[in-house]
C-alpha cells in the first residue's frame, strides 16, 4: 500500500465523516424548527438554521445555539417560554448524543455504534478539548484502514 492509496482512504473516510456531520446538522436543525414552532418562539426558522450550522462546532457550538431562543423566551411575555425552550435544548442534546450522533457514524462512516458513543467521552477526558473535537473524524479513518486491512486478508476467490 502507498502513500496514494492511505490518503485516498483517509480522504474517502473523512468525506464519509464529514457527509455524517451534515446529516447530523440537518437532523438537528429539524428538531430545533418543530419544537421552537410548537413552543411559539419568534423566528424558529431563523434560530434552527443557526443551530443547524452550529452543530459542526462540538461542545461550544450547541451552547451557542440556545442563547437566541432562550433570550426570546426569557423576555416574551410568557416566562414559561424560557423553560420550554430549555427543556426542548436538553432533549436535542440527549438525542443527538445518544442516538443521532452513533447511528450516523455507524451509517455513514461504518464506526459502530458503541465507539462512537464511548469515544468522544474517553477522548474528552484524556485530552480535553481536543479529544471530543477530533475523535469522530479519527475514528472514521481508523475504521476505514480497519475495513482495508481486514479486506486485504480476505483470501481472493
Amino acid at each position: 500500500m502507498d502513500w496514494r492509496d492511505h490518503a485516498r482512504t483517509t480522504g474517502t473516510a473523512l468525506k464519509n465523516w464529514f457527509v455524517a456531520q451534515c446529516y447530523d446538522s440537518l437532523a438537528v436543525a429539524l428538531l430545533w424548527l418543530a419544537g421552537l414552532l410548537i413552543i411559539g418562539i419568534p423566528w424558529a426558522p431563523l434560530w434552527a438554521v443557526l443551530a443547524g450550522v452550529l452543530q459542526f462546532i462540538p461542545n461550544f457550538g450547541v451552547m451557542i445555539s440556545l442563547i437566541g431562543p432562550a433570550l426570546v423566551g426569557a423576555f416574551s411575555h410568557d416566562h414559561m417560554r424560557f423553560v420550554y425552550v430549555l427543556i426542548l435544548f436538553a432533549v436535542i442534546m440527549v438525542t443527538d448524543g445518544l442516538f443521532l450522533q452513533p447511528y450516523l457514524m455507524k451509517r455513514t462512516a461504518k464506526v459502530p455504534f458503541w465507539v462512537a458513543l464511548f469515544a468522544p467521552i474517553v477522548l474528552g477526558i484524556v485530552i480535553p478539548f481536543w479529544g471530543v473535537l477530533l475523535a469522530p473524524p479519527v475514528l472514521a479513518v481508523i475504521y476505514a484502514f480497519r475495513r482495508k486491512a481486514s479486506a486485504e486478508d480476505q483470501p481472493q476467490g
